[in-house]
């Protein structure tokens, strides 16, 4: 090309696209950080996702989420009034939890403890069910509260001793909820403790559960939720009729349906449950260890460790946790007497559905374990929505509160951030 010949307009226009082309390139190398890219220039994928929510389908009804006071964690100071309002309350900041787990002690100390504890949750709306770690010595073959069992013939006493405990704290302004037979009957640890086998909390529950008329009886509190040992109660007519609650753990497995216990009419509650990994994949963890408490086990209530641990719903500091605001996605939102509804599969397996109607109004939760963002639709079959509010868990928010979403066909669409956990709650 002869550059003399070409206008001078011409030669404006090509050196205007070769600076606009060098631009570009330059660009294009250092990489582009919008709204959907990560860190380091590498975009974040966006996914399209499908679920239905049958709202015909009703499951388990839901008690409710809890944790514990039992014991005095090294380090941890007791709990004061405004931490238990972030644990028990259900404003911005607080978690929503409606149960306590307190701890049968036979020291008269502990137990002031305790009954202080129960007051202040029970002040707060929510309800107390204790747990014993052992009988006292003078009932065991050891003569103390550390390994040993209960003697046989300390059977009647031993069960008094639980009802003598209802009513104590009932005398106080505490009533229980529930008692236990006894604190992961199934191992002998080195603190305080006491083994049972399965054929000896049967036939404790049978000849000496109707002693306790305080109170509801719960048992037996497992470790791991041993389907064997569960299965020996429940093929007992009489340990059957002086049972209200099966109560499990959940250390090392245990997230098991047990349909014999659905269809003799015994709810299935998980009550221990710790972990003392603090990072964020450990805390979303939580969240789906919940979902699949309800959706693979139909558990109707998850109660957490300790309140207040650094591990727990509120740190040592008193602030609540990330952990606790995962917490929090349900148990702000799913309240006592909840029901479970069906959720056919999500049509992404990394983003966990489960839903639940507070009388007559909805609540889906969902868990994006992935790392990248999901357009995510929620349709409902046999019931009609038409707006609901979503609350957001991810690595910069906590339980934050968006804007109103108008569904459209009963149904509507909301992008979920990578590793995070959205409520919708149905206006």
């Amino acid at each position: 090309m002869n550059i003399n010949k070409i206008s001078p307009n011409l030669l404006k226009h090509i050196l205007l696209r070769s600076l606009l082309y060098v631009c570009l390139i330059s660009c294009s190398k250092k990489g582009s950080t919008g709204s959907g890219s990560g860190g380091g220039g590498t975009p974040i994928p966006v996914y399209d996702a499908q679920v239905t929510i049958l709202a015909a389908e009703n499951n388990q009804a839901i008690r409710g989420f809890g944790c514990a006071t039992v014991f005095a964690p090294p380090a941890t100071t007791a709990l004061t009034p405004e931490e238990f309002d972030r644990l028990f309350g259900n404003a911005n900041g607080q978690v929503g939890l409606n149960f306590l787990r307190i701890r049968i002690a036979s020291d008269d100390a502990w137990r002031a403890v305790e009954l202080a504890n129960a007051k202040a949750a029970i002040a707060r709306g929510a309800k107390v069910f204790a747990s014993p770690w052992s009988p006292p010595a003078r009932m065991k073959t050891n003569n103390n509260i550390i390994k040993g069992k209960l003697i046989p013939d300390s059977a009647a006493a031993y069960a008094k001793y639980l009802n003598d405990f209802a009513i104590y704290m009932a005398a106080n302004g505490a009533p229980l909820y529930a008692v236990s037979v006894q604190n992961e009957p199934d191992w002998e640890p080195d603190y305080e403790g006491c083994v049972w086998t399965a054929t000896e909390m049967r036939d404790f529950i049978k000849n000496q559960g109707g002693l306790i008329t305080a109170t509801r009886l719960m048992a037996p509190e497992l470790v791991n939720n041993n389907q064997a040992y569960v299965n020996t109660i429940l093929s007992d007519a009489g340990a059957v009729a002086n049972l209200s609650i099966l109560g499990t753990h959940i250390y090392g497995g245990g997230i098991i349906d047990n349909p014999d216990a659905r269809s003799k009419g015994k709810e299935v509650w998980m009550t221990e449950h710790l972990e003392t990994d603090t990072s964020y994949t450990a805390n979303l963890n939580t969240a789906v260890e919940i979902h699949d408490c309800f959706t693979k086990a139909n558990f109707s209530a998850y109660i957490y460790w300790y309140g207040k641990r650094f591990y727990g719903v509120v740190g040592q500091d008193g602030i609540v946790t990330k952990r606790g605001y995962f917490i929090s996605q349900f148990s702000k939102f799913i309240r006592e007497g909840a029901v479970r509804l069906g959720a056919a599969a999500n049509s992404r397996a990394d983003v966990l559905i489960s839903a639940y109607r507070n009388g007559t109004k909805k609540v889906v939760v969902a868990i994006n374990t992935g790392p990248g963002q999901v357009n995510q639709t929620i349709a409902f079959k046999d019931a009609a929505a038409t707006t609901v509010v979503p609350y957001l868990t991810s690595p910069t928010k906590n339980a934050e509160q968006g804007t109103a979403i108008t569904l459209s066909a009963n149904s509507f669409v909301y992008s979920i951030p990578p590793n995070s956990v959205v409520t919708f709650v149905e206006q």
